[in-house]
């Protein structure tokens, strides 16, 4: 459901000013506030656009696809410069992991389409686990480079991460792509 690498790779500018537990907590948060979300959509599916917001749900998966492409772009374009700043408070920071790095148009989809392939109580723990999984590869992956003590391979390790923010904005745009792509064939054909 979640793509823990490419968070991490999203992520690494705050965790370069926030200490361990601080990155923590604020990861914590996010993913309580993302898991709410993913299970808001997972219980009443696409009710909510059908009913309470009368739009096609085709209609949010071709904007969340614009979505996607353009934060594709500004990775590809700017690599890290274009990546999370730090905020003030760290609620605030939660709530921008959570959206729209951690919950998405993708997401959201998944967690819709999980309504009709799973019971309650399945979904719900495949959204936990889903959850849990993400944390701590995030949280391995810090660890991993918090611990290498050599600064010639802490430099290393930061410059591949460069370069992976920006091959996955590639992936991410085709994603994008994909999205807006699957919304105007369901929609109109």
């Amino acid at each position: 459901m979640l793509n823990p690498v490419a968070l991490f790779l999203y992520l690494q500018p705050i965790m370069f000013e926030l200490n361990a537990a601080e990155f923590r907590k604020v990861l914590i948060k996010a993913s309580f506030i993302s898991f709410l979300i993913y299970l808001v959509f997972f219980i009443f599916g696409d009710l909510l656009f059908t009913k309470v917001f009368q739009i096609n749900f085709e209609s949010f998966r071709i904007f969340g696809g614009i979505v996607l492409f353009s934060f594709a772009y500004f990775y590809i374009v700017k690599g890290q410069k274009a990546m999370l700043k730090m905020k003030e408070s760290l609620d605030d920071l939660a709530n921008e992991i959570a959206l729209p790095f951690m919950v998405g148009a993708g997401t959201i989809s998944l967690a819709i389409l999980m309504k009709e392939q799973l019971d309650y109580t399945w979904g719900i723990i495949t959204l936990v686990l889903s959850m849990v999984i993400c944390f701590f590869v995030v949280m391995g992956l810090k660890f991993f480079r918090d611990k290498l003590k050599n600064d010639k391979f802490r430099i290393a390790f930061d410059k591949n991460m460069e370069i992976a923010v920006r091959l996955n904005g590639f992936f991410v745009g085709a994603i994008g792509i994909n999205m807006i792509n699957t919304g105007i064939r369901n929609m109109y054909f």
